[in-house]
């Protein structure tokens, strides 16, 4: 895809909202898509751009709905949580701050976070869910819990 068409699907993943590691990891999403279609021995679409246009909004609504599914795993679980322990203030306390913490945290380190002791799956899962290498997840898991940590002790909540 040439420089100034590749631009242009980068601006359009930005002004739909997608993530901007979409855009800095080397190969952008939709010319990903490019090259697996036409690996896969489907012809390349006639209008390039128009065509990588749409895949780049399809990625940005993909990645909005994903938000929103995890914003509302978030709420379950918090809920989940408080049904559990409705007159223990000490927890009531600690949630909140876990709560708060996640929120300062990247999307990224939050993601696989939530993935990984909410959701209770495993780094490999997560990986697989994701698509991106263990080492990545186990990475972004350390990262993740250390500025959490440091979150809660900072507010002297632990």
């Amino acid at each position: 895809m040439e420089a100034h068409k590749q631009a242009g699907v980068g601006g359009g993943l930005a002004r739909g909202g997608g993530p901007l590691a979409h855009r800095r990891e080397g190969v952008p999403p939709p010319r990903l898509r490019l090259l697996e279609r036409t690996a896969g021995g489907r012809e390349a679409p006639r209008d390039v751009s128009a065509w990588a246009a749409v895949v780049a909004s399809h990625l940005a609504m993909d990645w909005h709905r994903a938000r929103r599914r995890q914003d509302r795993l978030g709420e379950r679980l918090a809920a989940l949580r408080q049904a559990e322990h409705p007159g223990d203030e000490d927890a009531s306390v600690l949630s909140l701050a876990v709560a708060q913490g996640l929120d300062e945290l990247p999307d990224a380190q939050r993601q696989v976070l939530v993935l990984r002791f909410y959701a209770d799956l495993p780094v490999r899962g997560i990986a697989e869910e994701l698509g991106i290498p263990e080492g990545t997840v186990k990475s972004r898991l350390h990262t993740a819990v250390r500025a959490l940590r440091a979150r809660l002790h900072e507010d002297e909540v632990v």
